[in-house]
């Protein structure tokens, strides 16, 4: 059985000209992270990795969640990689984890994560906003065998104000 749990980064702000790795997020951004980053707290396994994009945005996102579920913050896994709008290259990444990890939590971007989720979850789901979580089920014992999954939740922040 694998489990995998995707976030997708807090709002960001669009207010100051940068380049887009270095967009941070918003306070209604940090708000909302916070609010769904405790409500799932119960809902999170005993072992688990935590992994992010390198962006400044889902690196924040990350951080506020593992200090909500007090995971060390040095642990997580910040990787190039996951700074990917492509679902195809999620699914790769994905396909690509040890088979010794059984829970993921992985934090990213839009359209990777809705298309990542809507490919391989068994639920449509239009969007996954900002700070969303998404957790999918699979029936398997090697990353590399993904298949259909099923959703056991989907939270996001306008269901929980």
């Amino acid at each position: 059985m694998k489990n995998l749990i995707l976030v997708r980064h807090a709002k960001s702000s669009w207010d100051v000209p940068m380049q887009d790795k270095s967009r941070g997020i918003t306070c209604q951004g940090i708000i909302n992270a916070h609010l769904v980053s405790n409500h799932v707290k119960h809902l999170i396994p005993n072992t688990y990795i935590m992994c992010s994009s390198t962006a400044k945005r889902a690196k924040n996102t990350a951080l506020i969640f593992a200090q909500n579920f007090s995971y060390p913050v040095e642990s997580i896994n910040f990787s190039d990689e996951l700074y990917t709008f492509d679902e195809q290259k999620l699914e790769e990444i994905i396909k690509s984890l040890s088979k010794s990890y059984e829970n993921v939590i992985l934090f990213g971007h839009n359209g990777a994560i809705t298309d990542f989720v809507n490919k391989f979850g068994d639920q449509f789901i239009e969007n996954v906003p900002t700070s969303g979580f998404v957790s999918i089920e699979f029936e398997t014992d090697s990353w590399t065998d993904i298949k259909k999954g099923k959703v056991k939740y989907k939270i996001f922040p306008k269901q929980l104000r």
